[in-house]
């Protein structure tokens, strides 16, 4: 009879330093695959597949530390292009943040081209109704909420708060979100000459759709993390967005992390790989500024 060898912990800064090349180079799906194995979410209470809404997609993880009571309380939404991704891609998010003592939700939505503009907006919302009604019971704020996405993510984290439709139609009250933070968002950019138009409504344009367009003057304090070298979402989009919010006199501050790409910017979230970047760092920080007392 054979015997299987024992699993053997691999110590994070080796794992890290193993992946590296992989993570500057692969898709974004491996790379959550890769991250996703190197973490446990031992002593955190996880809840799978929460559901929101109708749709088979319409479920979240959530991410709770132990032994919290009005904990900040954070929706994160994955990129892909508004036509992949998933929430199993992201645990490292959860087990992040839960880890720093925040409740978190990793979420999924319906994905585009069956589901365009604003379907995906909505789901963001009724997900963020859904956490906030659960939030006490697994130790968050309900008045303590932050929205986060990365990439396409970004857009419907931003969309989902600054524009004053989506949270009014969904329930939640807007003074109960404390801030926004958006990784890599395409927050103004005309999409008819990319290939995520399909994600966007026939006929629409940049003005009736992009969150840059809709910012309310009572919207909650914003950071937009940028990656120095993106080259899938220019960081024009964050300027833009950055203008306008300004415009509208709402807070907000914008960082350009060194080094970091479209990837590894997210990829930075993840505790063995915060040395790739200060992007974990400064999402506590934001968090620690503007949450509920």
């Amino acid at each position: 009879m054979s015997r299987r060898a024992p699993k053997r912990h691999v110590p994070w800064r080796l794992f890290s330093l193993l992946t590296l090349p992989l993570l500057a180079a692969c898709s974004p799906q491996d790379a959550q695959t890769t991250l996703n194995r190197a973490i446990s979410t031992s002593g955190l209470n996880v809840t799978n597949n929460v559901r929101y809404g109708p749709d088979a997609r319409n479920v979240m993880d959530i991410y709770a530390p132990q032994n919290v009571n009005g904990a900040p309380t954070v929706l994160f939404i994955h990129g892909g292009s508004w036509e992949g991704g998933d929430k199993e891609g992201h645990k490292f998010v959860g087990e992040s943040l839960a880890r720093a003592g925040y409740v978190t939700a990793v979420m999924n939505y319906r994905l585009a081209p069956a589901n365009r503009y604003p379907s995906y907006v909505q789901d963001a919302a009724a997900a963020l109704k859904v956490l906030r009604d659960r939030a006490a019971s697994v130790g968050g704020g309900p008045d303590n909420l932050f929205v986060m996405g990365h990439s396409a993510g970004g857009f419907n984290a931003v969309e989902t708060v600054v524009n004053e439709r989506w949270l009014r139609e969904a329930g939640v009250p807007v003074s109960s979100v404390r801030g926004v933070i958006g990784i890599a968002g395409p927050y103004s950019y005309d999409f008819r000459g990319f290939s995520s138009a399909k994600a966007f409504p026939q006929g629409g344009t940049p003005d009736e759709i992009m969150p840059d367009r809709h910012v309310r003057r009572d919207a909650p304090a914003h950071l937009l993390l940028v990656a120095e070298n993106d080259t899938v979402v220019y960081p024009q989009n964050a300027l833009n967005m950055e203008a306008a919010l300004k415009r509208a006199g709402v807070p907000v501050t914008r960082t350009v992390l060194p080094r970091l790409n479209h990837v590894t910017i997210m990829a930075a979230v993840a505790r063995p790989l915060t040395f790739l970047g200060q992007t974990r760092q400064l999402i506590i920080e934001f968090i620690e500024a503007h949450k509920r007392r």
